[in-house]
């Protein structure tokens, strides 16, 4: 048999044969802090190719030309074997690494400078972001051992460095301002007009605050009042079982931001409470932080050597930032998440509220319909010279109905509205619910 006629035949023969099942992931998850990245690994066909491996007597070992041409299927070959192995492309992985994750944490660090006007305000001048870049080599090699391994969570190594930074204030640098020492990180895509504007409106109240050493910061306090005169404008809020636009929706943006920051450096949180529902603007779930004045607040303990000094701003990519300046110290701490449980498909059956704040047999959605799940993170936290503590995170997200109010009129005329229930009287008016507010 001709040479080039056989390895025709090999390879009709190759492909007409089902190739050997190899565990591997069908997807990949990079996380970085609260940061997830998913890729398809079907999607790249490009990362291996398959391999014939030669054994002689069960030990890997070079085959002799002839057996390499024809394989041992049409040669007699006692005691060598082969058999095929899907073999991983480094150039092709780090490629798609490149592009699909590093674009994503990839960012040059900032620069600015820390000073006070003549009225004591602390003001800004340029943007001190930490500086991030993914090690694509070092996560080349751990995803292809997750590959092999079978192994579908990947934890990013992520080079960190300080912005250049210039404190022109004494008091400032007493206190112990000198470097960064947590962000905290949302984004606000697709918000409506008025969401944007309260988000930048919210942001503005904490550029500049202070939080002293050992003080427990307060995030309602620091907020202030909620309403048109504050320049708040109506936006979709969280009110009981319903949403509906009122002063200040995408406040949450705001704390849920000013959230991650300290959550992820380790500092106690003394108080946080997750969303009744999921929003999707706070991806991925287990990382929200509702506020509700003066009911629902988010506060942490800044533990750390010196005070704390954000500085707050959006950028053109629909992204919230707290930066947190200060002293760092020796802490390390990691949050790993989130793990879903008791998922629970929305109900499929609208609900009706009786409101008097509309008028008779008017109707508004006040809801959309929203799944439900249980979220649970874990924060793994060890300061200089002490064991790690480990804590958990839980947030339930009820399940929820397409939701309608009906007008009743202010004085309970029922006129326009049918099939009133019989328990309208006591809730003849859509209330406020102490439980949170949101977009």
């Amino acid at each position: 048999m001709s040479r080039l006629p056989l390895l025709r035949l090999t390879a009709i023969i190759a492909a007409l044969i089902p190739l050997p099942a190899i565990a591997a992931p069908s997807s990949l998850t990079y996380t970085f802090n609260h940061h997830i990245i998913s890729v398809s690994v079907a999607a790249h066909p490009e990362w291996w190719r398959m391999k014939r491996v030669w054994e002689f007597q069960g030990m890997e070992a070079l085959p002799p030309a002839r057996l390499q041409t024809c394989g041992t299927t049409e040669l007699d070959a006692p005691g060598w074997t082969s058999t095929l192995v899907r073999q991983w492309d480094d150039a092709s992985i780090s490629r798609t690494i490149e592009e699909e994750v590093a674009s994503k944490i990839d960012r040059p660090a900032g620069n600015v400078t820390i000073a006070k006007n003549a009225s004591g305000t602390v003001i800004f001048d340029g943007i001190g972001l930490t500086g991030q870049t993914v090690d694509v080599i070092a996560a080349t090699r751990l995803t292809i051992r997750a590959l092999t391994d079978d192994v579908s969570t990947i934890v990013l190594p992520v080079e960190v460095s300080q912005p250049q930074i210039t404190v022109k204030d004494t008091e400032l640098e007493q206190m112990g301002i000198k470097e960064v020492v947590t962000i905290g990180e949302s984004v606000f895509t697709k918000s409506p007009v008025n969401r944007r504007h309260n988000i930048k409106v919210g942001l503005a109240r904490f550029n500049g605050h202070i939080i002293p050493q050992d003080s427990v910061f307060s995030f309602d306090e620091t907020l202030g009042p909620v309403n048109d005169r504050t320049g708040y404008r109506k936006e979709l809020v969280i009110q009981g079982d319903t949403t509906i636009p009122d002063y200040g929706g995408g406040l949450c943006q705001v704390s849920t931001t000013a959230f991650r920051g300290p959550w992820e450096y380790g500092m106690p949180i003394v108080q946080r409470k997750n969303h009744s529902y999921a929003v999707s603007y706070y991806s991925p779930q287990g990382t929200d932080a509702t506020v509700y004045p003066p009911n629902v607040d988010l506060k942490f303990k800044n533990d750390t050597p010196g005070a704390l000094l954000i500085q707050t701003f959006s950028d053109d990519q629909d992204r919230a930032f707290f930066i947190y300046y200060g002293t760092r110290d020796e802490r390390k701490s990691e949050v790993f998440g989130p793990y879903i449980s008791d998922r629970e498909a929305a109900p499929t059956t609208e609900r009706t509220i009786y409101t008097s704040e509309l008028a008779p047999g008017e109707k508004r959605k006040a809801g959309e319909r929203h799944d439900g799940m249980k979220a649970v993170w874990y924060r793994s936290t060890q300061l200089a010279n002490t064991g790690a503590t480990l804590e958990r995170f839980f947030s339930a997200y009820e399940a929820r109905p397409l939701t309608w109010q009906i007008g009743i009129g202010a004085t309970g005329n029922t006129s326009g509205a049918a099939d009133t229930p019989a328990w309208l009287p006591e809730r003849t008016r859509t209330k406020r619910s102490s439980s949170d507010t949101s977009d």
